[in-house]
């Protein structure tokens, strides 16, 4: 049973308390391929915390994902937007073995960049991945 998404400043987030963490990472990288999206980068957080800082950490995973077309037409319209690009999914496992997925809402951008070009692109992708969040 999942519970209703949730507005964070930018972006959004979704409890799955029935979800395990592997099942969430599965399901959130094949709802981000049905939207067209592809995961470029993987970073396991806990695995580095652990490495790097021998840090006992949850279970945490920044899924980096891109959209081709949409990289396309934003990068077109500000090169400089590879700052801000991909668009990161994280998953992170709760403190009763349930998951959270939290997506970046690409309008965020805006917080920092000024250009109306963007903003179509912005509004497709903020859309596809609200879909996939929907769908969790």
């Amino acid at each position: 049973m999942s519970t209703a998404t949730a507005q964070i400043k930018y972006g959004w987030e979704k409890a799955l308390p029935a979800t395990s963490f592997e099942d969430a990472v599965t399901r959130v990288t094949e709802l981000l391929k049905e939207e067209g999206f592809g995961v470029l980068t993987e970073i396991d957080v806990k695995t580095t915390m652990k490495k790097k800082l021998d840090l006992d950490f949850r279970k945490y995973v920044i899924l980096g994902a891109c959209n081709p077309p949409l990289a396309a037409r934003a990068l077109q319209a500000e090169p400089q937007i590879g700052l801000m690009l991909p668009c990161n999914v994280v998953v992170q496992e709760d403190e009763n073995n349930g998951s959270i997925v939290s997506i970046i809402d690409p309008k965020a951008m805006f917080l920092f960049i000024e250009n109306d070009g963007l903003k179509p692109v912005a509004a497709e992708a903020e859309e596809k991945l609200q879909r996939v969040l929907n769908k969790l």
